[in-house]
């Protein structure tokens, strides 16, 4: 993927109100994002429009304001809050005189720095290369050669674009076909799983909301953890012992983001099937964040899109430590435990976390008794 400035780049941030859609309510995320990849916002630049400039997606005026701020701060590159189609990011980047990312490549950026795993990386190349292959003309001149086969009696050249989009259509097979070998492994452990009629359960959340630091309480694991967005990438497994629940087998999995790239959704989801194969999800939602709600309605939109909406969940009020919140336990109209308030990081309410996993345990394991019952009494 072309590079823009490493390290800590100075950055100016744009993000404009689309028609009934809000944009600047998200720009504190965008300024986590940009530092999570190594730049530095200087300026930040809001706006409104109807609908999307076709050619520059912020209008000629707003462009010349972008512009100004950049010479004024030395601005090395301009983020947008938004996702551009290959011909706004050319065209910016030729009005501003500096590199253009979108919100997709910037999430995919951070995507490659943090991945740790080897079929981590891979779901990252993968989601890079088809982000990559929609824009390979973009300041690329070198690719309007052509080249012919040596020994050819004649004929067109192939371009060197052609060159490069067929050696990225080979590359995406090989990642392709290496990540369903990962997949097929994840199958055997997950039918181990069934036949020790072991529970599942995977925490899920927005990013940062505090699914490791719960995650490293539960289990003791010391999965790393850390005040950033997404801080954890890679699919985090543990068996534990939980007396009056037996087995159980707890997976950490990537925070998701409001418009998560589709490619993003689409590589990991391998990953995310750990989520869609759980018996129950613990929803980690951050008690503390004036968008707690919005952020959840994000999350419980990408467990639709990987079909998992349908797995019951129970949801983890983190971080009440920083919002005057008391730990403890809401039921449901059965009686169940249905929310849970907790702060991972002081350990206030994670035993409250404890008793709901013991409850649902309970509850399965005499579901699964249940059906046997007269064969029992028979016998």
């Amino acid at each position: 993927m072309p590079e823009y400035p490493a390290g800590a780049s100075r950055a100016v941030l744009v993000g404009l109100d689309i028609g009934a859609r809000g944009g600047t309510d998200s720009l504190d995320e965008l300024r986590l994002l940009a530092l999570s990849a190594g730049i530095e916002p200087r300026a930040v630049v809001r706006g409104r429009r109807e609908r999307p400039d076709p050619a520059l997606f912020a209008g000629s005026g707003k462009v010349e304001e972008i512009k100004r701020l950049v010479l004024e701060h030395l601005a090395e590159v301009v983020v947008f809050n938004h996702d551009l189609s290959p011909a706004q990011e050319r065209n910016l980047g030729k009005a501003l005189g500096c590199p253009v990312v979108d919100r997709t490549r910037l999430i995919l950026e951070i995507f490659g720095r943090r991945a740790r795993s080897h079929e981590g990386k891979l779901q990252v190349e993968l989601a890079q290369l088809e982000y990559l292959s929609t824009r390979l003309v973009r300041g690329w001149t070198h690719l309007e050669r052509q080249r012919g086969g040596r020994g050819t009696l004649g004929g067109m050249g192939e371009t060197q674009l052609e060159v490069d989009r067929r050696l990225i259509a080979r590359r995406v097979k090989v990642l392709k076909d290496k990540l369903v070998h990962f997949r097929r492994q994840r199958e055997v452990q997950r039918r181990s799983r069934v036949r020790g009629q072991v529970l599942s359960i995977s925490l899920v959340g927005y990013t940062n909301a505090g699914k490791s630091t719960i995650f490293n309480a539960i289990t003791h694991a010391g999965a790393y953890a850390a005040d950033q967005l997404f801080a954890t990438l890679d699919t985090t497994t543990r068996r534990i012992f939980l007396p009056g629940a037996g087995k159980i087998v707890l997976s950490d999995t990537v925070g998701f983001v409001r418009d998560l790239p589709h490619t993003l959704v689409a590589a990991f989801r391998a990953t995310l099937e750990e989520t869609i194969q759980a018996d129950l999800l613990l929803h980690v939602v951050d008690a503390s964040s004036p968008v707690r709600d919005t952020q959840a309605e994000e999350v419980n939109k990408v467990l639709a899109e990987i079909k998992a909406a349908q797995i019951p969940q129970i949801l983890v009020w983190n971080k009440i430590d920083l919002t005057g919140l008391e730990p403890g336990v809401e039921r449901d109209e059965y009686g169940k435990i249905c929310r849970v308030r907790l702060s991972a990081k002081t350990g206030a309410g994670v035993d409250f976390l404890r008793l709901a996993l013991i409850e649902v345990a309970e509850s399965v394991n005499a579901a699964a008794i249940r059906p046997n019952l007269p064969q029992a009494i028979e016998a």
